[in-house]
């Protein structure tokens, strides 16, 4: 399994918007080939409050780059989310656990 990460940083004082319009988003991503699970987590550190993880687990690296990414889909996802972000993050692949506690 492939590990999608990213860092979110949301535009303060627009947190609530941005989860109603993940939460319209999620089954974009949740039906496409090679989904295997998604994450959304909210940063708890001071002044952290409009940072979100995202991780989202795919079968292969292609479902994510090619398959998700190249999809009518991703589109919609796009318009719902990316406006909420500034930054704009960084997306990171992450391979098998090389250490498990």
């Amino acid at each position: 399994m492939i590990l999608e990460s990213a860092l979110l940083d949301v535009l303060p004082g627009r947190e609530d918007e941005f989860l109603a319009a993940f939460a319209e988003a999620r089954p974009l991503i949740a039906g496409q080939p090679g989904f295997r699970s998604l994450e959304l987590r909210r940063c708890l550190d001071e002044g952290g409050g409009s940072r979100f993880l995202l991780q989202v687990g795919w079968e292969t690296l292609a479902d994510h780059t090619e398959g998700f990414r190249g999809s009518p889909e991703y589109q919609q996802w796009r318009a719902l989310l990316h406006h909420f972000y500034s930054p704009f993050p960084t997306v990171e692949h992450f391979g098998a656990p090389v250490l498990r506690a």
